[in-house]
């Protein structure tokens, strides 16, 4: 399952890595806190009940006889029971008629509630030398009786006196380890607050410069080149800032720079393209006349006048397209928007280069779409002769509506467009071949014509179909009724509303 991009964040990254330390330390703290307690209550509670013990058992049967009666230890172990350390005594030893077990509580307390290992360790008799002075020893182990947690301790007197075992409940000292528990996990988690909170307050010093920069870098994608940060402090965020706000000014100044180039590029072609008209103008006019008077004219120098007649008009071509794309660079192009029957808008396209019997037409009348009808000429004059061009008689243009647009394909039956060229058909001058450095046509007919569907808020695709040929789709969105502004307005200032339907620019 994905993340969400918000539970991935920076900051709560952050807070995440400062409370798991905060987590860490507090309970590790609590932890030590809570044994190095435990065990100094333990401790301190298992000492004082084993000396009491030790002395009770020392003075209490130290005036017992070597073969005492049952009744005499049984009054030992209930003296030895009465101090104020309140621990239970059994106490064991060889009387008249056998063995006798002498127990404080014989409810609580009988030989069966000490441990097996703790009886042998302390009944076994250990040899005295100078590192063991006594035979025998104080021996202890906590314990479980029902569920309840205890201290038993054992010791022989030395001399052949009986066995004293003791038992000292440690339930208080269990209440009050647990109330130490509680008062540290109380601590702990007020602790995890306090670092959550210190977290955020971190994060969001730490992130707020993060932000800015984010921010920044936003704007200067949207393309507001002027975007700069304020640079404070020597630390690692204000050296990015700094970083940031040294590319940014080289970014500035590189598309400033690009822009002027181009701005001076764009001016270039349209004076050019201005000042050709003029001497194009005159020489049209001549090799009209030429055309015209061709039959009169000596067969050696008919050739040559044909040749100067069809490259004035590819000339002319070139020059009118050439102005049509400094429009659209320069932003100035615009819609002058007609309710247009779209069946025959195509037909009179065609009708207008006299293509009516290369080209079949599958549309339907009525089709009513508000739109610039130069500009749908432009491109469907493109298009089709895209398609005469390179794919041959017949082209196939079907017209049809779909949702909220309007669908035209143009579909040839030529060899189709190579899978490398398909994504560059589109681009201006582009060649599919090196080895062909001059074409019919201008190089521009194609980009022409996507510029003045996006113009309309459309787009032109171009395919290869499955029964062979290319097919070039454009598709328009079905405009909005007229308003008054539309109904009024006209032309652009500069721009020129002649025909410019060249068909040219194709590169299969």
């Amino acid at each position: 399952m994905k993340l969400s991009v918000r539970w991935i964040s920076l900051r709560l990254r952050l807070m995440l890595v400062f409370a798991l330390v905060a987590l860490a330390a507090a309970v590790s703290a609590s932890g030590i806190a809570y044994w190095l307690n435990r065990d100094a209550v333990l401790t301190r509670t298992q000492n004082a009940a084993l000396d009491d013990f030790r002395k009770s058992l020392q003075d209490n049967t130290g005036s017992l006889p070597l073969m005492p009666t049952c009744p005499e230890l049984q009054e030992a172990a209930d003296r030895m029971a009465a101090t104020s350390q309140k621990y239970e005594v059994l106490l064991i030893g060889k009387v008249k008629g056998g063995d006798c077990e002498a127990p404080s509580n014989r409810d609580l307390f009988t030989l069966k509630v000490v441990p097996q290992t703790l009886v042998t360790a302390v009944n076994r008799e250990r040899k005295v030398d100078e590192s063991n002075p006594y035979p025998y020893h104080l021996y202890w182990q906590r314990i479980t009786l029902g569920g309840k947690p205890y201290l038993v301790g054992g010791a022989k007197v030395i001399g052949g006196g009986p066995t004293g075992y003791l038992l000292k409940s440690l339930e208080n000292e269990r209440a009050d380890l647990n109330s130490l528990a509680w008062s540290l996990g109380i601590a702990t988690g007020l602790a995890l607050i306090g670092s959550a909170l210190l977290a955020q307050a971190a994060a969001s010093t730490v992130l707020r410069p993060v932000q800015r920069l984010g921010d920044a870098a936003r704007r200067l994608g949207e393309g507001k080149l002027d975007t700069r940060l304020e640079v404070s402090g020597t630390d690692e965020l204000a050296d990015l800032s700094r970083t940031f706000n040294k590319t940014a000014e080289s970014l500035q100044r590189r598309v400033e720079d690009l822009s002027a180039r181009e701005a001076s590029s764009r001016r270039f072609v349209a004076d050019m393209s201005h000042e050709l008209r003029t001497p194009l103008t005159a020489i049209t006019a001549v090799t009209e006349v030429l055309e015209d008077e061709a039959d009169s004219l000596d067969p050696m120098i008919a050739p040559a006048v044909q040749l100067v007649v069809s490259e004035t008009r590819r000339l002319n071509d070139l020059v009118e397209n050439l102005m049509e794309v400094t429009r659209f660079d320069a932003g100035t192009a615009r819609l002058v928007l007609d309710d247009v029957d779209v069946a025959d808008q195509v037909t009179a396209c065609i009708d207008a280069r006299a293509w009516l019997d290369a080209v079949e037409l599958d549309a339907e009348r009525g089709i009513m779409v508000r739109l610039d009808p130069r500009r749908l000429d432009v491109i469907l004059a493109n298009l089709i002769g895209n398609a005469l061009k390179h794919g041959g008689s017949p082209v196939r243009v079907s017209v049809r509506t779909e949702d909220d647009s309007l669908r035209i394909d143009v579909r040839d039956h030529g060899p189709g467009i190579p899978e490398d060229v398909l994504p560059h058909v589109f681009d201006r001058f582009y060649k599919a071949s090196a080895s062909r450095p001059r074409s019919e046509g201008s190089g521009l007919g194609l980009s022409i014509a996507l510029e003045n569907a996006h113009i309309h808020g459309g787009e032109i695709t171009a395919a290869n179909s499955p029964e062979g040929g290319a097919v070039f789709t454009l598709v328009l969105p079905n405009a909005e009724p007229p308003t008054e502004a539309e109904e009024a307005s006209g032309p652009a200032d500069g721009e020129d509303r002649s025909d410019s339907g060249s068909a040219e620019g194709g590169t299969q």
